[in-house]
């Protein structure tokens, strides 16, 4: 078993997964690192045993395609193909002459250091939520929607008794009605969107049928719990002393502006809101692996431009589980070749290949519909916090461009210090960069996460003596 190429897939969600199985199958070792306790990745997030969840399944409708995961990875595992190193956090992945050393971080506090040396690297590293400022944003109440959905998944809970879901992309539909189902009473979605806007889009979206339905039983979910929908709206403001109370709605005009005297006041007491998502690149950056956009550059085989660097699922692009799923299984195929030495054959993956053709246009157009407000910065007011880690706010922002001569995301962070703290601008970087009135760009950070000072002190230099 020893003597077989080693293949170390980074991240446990369904791209890592269909990767992971897809590679273990045809001769190759793996080792699949993922910071969660458990496999699934976000999109199939399960409630903790302790909490004895009798239909865990209600909350997901791809659970037989989950099940055929887990018992997949399982087989592997218990025949030695696969092994998989959970609450494994990485931090960096080392080029040398051979191969790749992969950094993790495991134990409570993340200061425990893990490494494993691999012939090739997979990533499978997922997107995040990106959330814009609104007045009041920062008040406890307001979640981002992927985290109202997380935590009714992950612990039957849910965040608050009468609840607004809004923003724009289709994740907006499951959480509200999730949310719904759960007892808790949404009283409203709010869409960003323009109906119009996926009207001109009818070719693409009517070549997946499948999608269309999927959304449809979600709105008809919806109907049911007489759920009102509020679509080309925005949420303006949210209200609230101690925590939410209230947020103010408003109608978007043709140019996506909010239009004057359409403000309504819904009472609630969260709010969960998104506004798309991006892909997770920082691995890849740090490996200079070449970027589209905010995309991981790939080939058909689902390779970098790295040589014995994979990427697959979200990291490629934002494009749901099922496309994922295809990506994962081919860069699986394409690894496990490429690792024996030999050139695959596409013909072996054919169906995953048209299955990515066509997810990739039908996102490529719905992700062009669902396009926050166009003019959303004019509605963020100077005391709006923007930086929450070094709470800097717009005010600042703005100042930096108009009188300090920021001219980037970059000058504008080394002025006032947004995108320094914890999360390194994940959060806010975009809505920087909109503020400064420039396009976001690759951070190229060293490291994808915050690393203890003995970690680094303590590491033994690597085979190339580094």
């Amino acid at each position: 078993m020893t003597d077989r190429p080693h293949l170390a897939v980074i991240g446990a969600g369904p791209a890592g997964l269909a990767a992971a199985i897809a590679a273990a199958a045809h001769g190759v070792r793996v080792t699949l690192i993922d910071s969660a306790p458990e496999a699934g990745g976000q999109f199939y997030r399960r409630p903790a045993a302790g909490l004895r969840a009798r239909r865990p399944q209600a909350l997901h409708h791809q659970w037989r395609t989950w099940e055929r995961l887990r018992d997949g990875l399982r087989t592997h595992v218990q025949a030695g193909a696969v092994s998989h190193l959970a609450d494994h956090h990485v931090w960096f992945v080392e080029r040398h002459t051979g191969g790749f050393t992969v950094h993790a971080l495991l134990g409570p506090g993340q200061e425990e250091p893990a490494a494993v040396r691999a012939d090739g690297v997979l990533l499978a590293t997922g997107g995040y939520e990106t959330v814009l400022p609104f007045p009041g944003w920062t008040l406890p109440g307001v979640v981002t929607a992927g985290g109202a959905q997380a935590m009714l998944k992950g612990s039957l809970a849910v965040p608050g008794r009468t609840a607004v879901v809004a923003g724009t992309g289709p994740l907006l539909l499951p959480v509200a009605a999730g949310l719904a189902a759960a007892g808790v009473e949404v009283a409203a979605l709010v869409e960003s969107a323009d109906p119009r806007a996926f009207v001109r889009r009818t070719p693409a979206l009517a070549a997946q049928p499948g999608k269309v339905a999927e959304g449809a039983r979600y709105a008809a979910r919806l109907l049911r719990h007489r759920v009102r929908t509020l679509v080309h709206h925005t949420v303006v403001e949210a209200h609230g002393e101690e925590r939410l109370e209230a947020v103010t709605v408003a109608a978007l005009g043709s140019d996506g502006r909010v239009q004057p005297g359409t403000g309504r006041r819904i009472a609630c007491d969260t709010l969960a809101v998104g506004h798309g998502m991006l892909p997770h690149t920082d691995l890849a950056e740090s490996l200079d692996c070449r970027l589209d956009g905010t995309d991981v550059h790939v080939d058909d085989e689902q390779r970098t431009d790295v040589p014995g660097v994979w990427a697959a699922g979200e990291a490629t692009g934002i494009g749901g589980s099922a496309l994922s799923l295809a990506e994962g299984h081919i860069a699986g195929r394409s690894a496990a070749a490429r690792l024996h030495g030999t050139a695959p054959d596409p013909r072996a993956w054919a169906a995953a290949a048209r299955t990515r053709t066509r997810l990739r246009a039908f996102f490529a157009a719905i992700d062009s519909a669902y396009a926050p407000p166009a003019h959303w910065t004019e509605q963020v007011t100077d005391d709006t916090v923007v930086c929450r880690c070094e709470e800097v706010t717009c005010g600042e922002i703005r100042e930096a461009v108009a009188e300090l001569g920021a001219v980037d995301a970059r000058s504008v962070k080394l002025l006032t210090r947004a995108g320094m703290g914890w999360c390194q601008g994940r959060v806010c970087g975009p809505a920087v960069a909109a503020l400064a009135g420039c396009e976001p760009t690759p951070s190229r950070r060293p490291f994808a996460r915050p690393v203890p000072l003995g970690v680094l002190a303590a590491l033994e230099p690597g085979p190339d003596g580094d």
